[in-house]
């Protein structure tokens, strides 16, 4: 796992996170992985697969379909050697 380190934090700001970690019962540490966690991977956020997997579901496509779309559309020309 990665190490981060934050420079100038004002003291405010530190205690303001102790506080706050004591209130969720962690760590300062585990409480500022929380935070960050939330700031960049929202409960909300859209999935892209679970949200091609719905639309594939709503319209019945199935893995065959999806394989048979593949198989006709496969270039099946050997592919050239690299020349260096």
């Amino acid at each position: 796992m990665t190490a981060v380190s934050i420079r100038n934090l004002p003291e405010e700001t530190h205690r303001a996170l102790k506080i706050r970690a004591a209130q969720h019962n962690r760590s300062t540490e585990a409480e500022m992985r929380a935070i960050l966690e939330a700031a960049v991977r929202p409960v909300g956020r859209l999935l892209l697969g679970t949200t091609l997997a719905d639309m594939s579901r709503r319209i019945g496509l199935t893995n065959t379909d999806v394989e048979a779309l593949l198989d006709q559309t496969r270039d099946r020309t050997p592919a050239e050697p690299l020349r260096f």
